[in-house]
């Protein structure tokens, strides 16, 4: 009995790989799905490697849910040119797939990954081509395979496949550039990006990716009311929150920051050396932290500005009440490289952001002000002055920097301390982990605006806090020898006349 075993146990190891694949479990029924596999048929893969690509292809097709109202396939090979295999529309039975990809014969030139996608992006994904129009939300999502680095550029189309909702997954097999795979993958890139250090281990992918489209199963098929993230999890699912919120009792929504007032304008870099992908990232970054904080035009206010060689408002912290305002905007911002003007930026920033006519609420009602800059890389003007400026307004300053940015400036940039107030992530796609600090501090109940209450400027403790804050600002500046002394005081009398006026309008 025991000899029996054992033969059946090497039978099923003797199996073809796509049939292994298949006794894994039973059918994956992943939903409406528009899946595309960007194959790299380039001289580069060897003969026996293309049949392993081949095989890993036919092996993920028996976990698929494929039909015209499911999961559709289409298949495209590329190297110096792009061949479709077979489109989207193409074949509801995975016989007939299976045909296709068996006469597979692929086209040994060059490796024109950038060229794969744009093709995907603008024919394969199409209506023509057999794609669900978009107003059917329809997840898309695309497979690219390589064995090397690409002879063209790929972060800008791919970061344009990913802005028009298409999901890349990026695996690369042994000879594989993986900074290539970084820059073509969706984000969070632990999840899409793979290396495989052989195509003999492919298989291994195949089975991690089976197992990622059927966790789609469940979240896309109930109503589940998660207010950011479902995960399935066998036949149940649970709801996450983004890094920073916690989960609430009822096991849906996220915590918000709340019974605060903060007026919050971000600078955000967007000069050339960003490059569109990561400034994507930085956007994503951006709403992930609106997701916890509590807008409204009697909570936080926030406005954005971009600056680069120039400065623009992209919207003024009066404009929008509701955090799903505001992270549509956001989305909607448009990239404007050249170069990096941080200290331009900064004088904006104090001369108009923090402006009544922009929106932030009148300096009587001390609600805070808050600023956050993000920035990848050296100013090319003198920071020092409206990085002062910003300090000496009552504007608390956080500054967060990335890759090739500079310690010293985004010390100078910052409040006190620095260690509270500047964060650094090595690269963009790994900003995420800096959410927690940044929710730490800005958060009404938690950071600088804690316990904050709009409450009149005649009162007792008010008028206290005010002496207080005059007589720092004296001290401060009265060694100055730049002419800040004069301007402060200037300022200082404009708010007294301000406190005089709302006096004799009381009486």
């Amino acid at each position: 009995m025991r000899g029996l075993l054992c033969w059946l146990m090497l039978l099923l190891l003797l199996q073809p790989w796509e049939t292994q694949l298949q006794l894994t479990g039973p059918r994956c029924h992943t939903g409406p799905l528009d899946l595309v596999f960007v194959i790299d048929s380039s001289r580069s893969v060897r003969p026996f490697e293309f049949e392993t690509m081949r095989q890993f292809l036919m092996g993920l097709l028996p976990g698929l849910n494929v039909g015209p109202n499911a999961t559709r396939v289409g298949v495209i090979q590329y190297s110096s040119q792009v061949q479709s295999v077979f489109p989207l529309r193409a074949f509801s039975r995975r016989e007939d797939m299976e045909r296709a990809i068996r006469d597979l014969v692929p086209l040994a030139q060059g490796t024109m990954t950038g060229l794969a996608i744009q093709y995907a992006m603008n024919v394969a994904f199409s209506v023509a081509e057999g794609a669900r129009p978009p107003e059917e939300r329809v997840p898309r999502v695309a497979v690219i395979v390589t064995d090397g680095r690409p002879q063209d550029r790929v972060a800008e189309v791919a970061a344009q496949a990913r802005a028009r909702g298409i999901e890349i997954y990026a695996v690369g097999v042994q000879r594989a550039d993986v900074g290539s795979l970084r820059a073509m993958a969706s984000p969070p890139l632990d999840e899409h990006v793979f290396l495989v250090e052989s195509f003999d281990l492919i298989q291994e992918f195949g089975l991690q990716f089976q197992s990622r489209l059927c966790v789609r199963d469940l979240c896309n098929g109930v109503d589940h009311g998660c207010e950011f993230q479902c995960v399935s999890e066998g036949l149940s699912y649970r709801c996450l929150c983004p890094e920073g919120r916690q989960l609430q009792a009822d096991g849906k929504s996220c915590n918000r920051c709340r019974e605060g007032h903060v007026d919050l304008v971000l600078l955000v870099d967007g000069s050339k050396s960003v490059r569109p992908q990561n400034f994507e990232l930085v956007k994503r970054f951006v709403n992930q932290i609106v997701d916890f904080l509590d807008v409204s035009p009697e909570g936080t206010r926030v406005g954005l500005v971009q600056f680069s060689s120039r400065v623009r408002t992209e919207f003024p912290l009066g404009r929008y009440g509701t955090a799903a305002e505001v992270k549509q905007a956001v989305l909607a911002v448009e990239y404007m490289e050249r170069g990096t003007m941080t200290g331009l930026a900064l004088r904006h920033m104090v001369e108009h952001s923090f402006s009544e006519a922009q929106g932030a609420r009148p300096r009587a009602l001390n609600v805070p002000r808050v600023g956050l800059v993000f920035t990848d890389g050296r100013s090319q003007d003198d920071i020092s002055v409206w990085a002062a400026r910003a300090k000496e307004e009552g504007i608390v300053m956080y500054a967060v920097g990335v890759g090739k940015a500079v310690e010293a400036e985004l010390r100078e940039i910052a409040s006190e301390p620095a260690e509270l107030h500047v964060s650094y992530a090595p690269d963009f796609g790994t900003m995420t982990h800096l959410l927690e600090n940044l929710r730490g501090s800005i958060c009404p109940e938690e950071g600088i605006s804690a316990g904050t209450e709009l409450r009149s400027p005649c009162e007792c403790e008010s008028l206290v806090e005010f002496q207080g804050r005059t007589l720092g600002a004296l001290e401060r500046t009265s060694a100055n020898p730049n002419g800040l002394l004069n301007r402060s005081l200037a300022q200082l009398t404009a708010r007294l006349e301000d406190l005089e006026n709302q006096l004799a309008n009381q009486k």
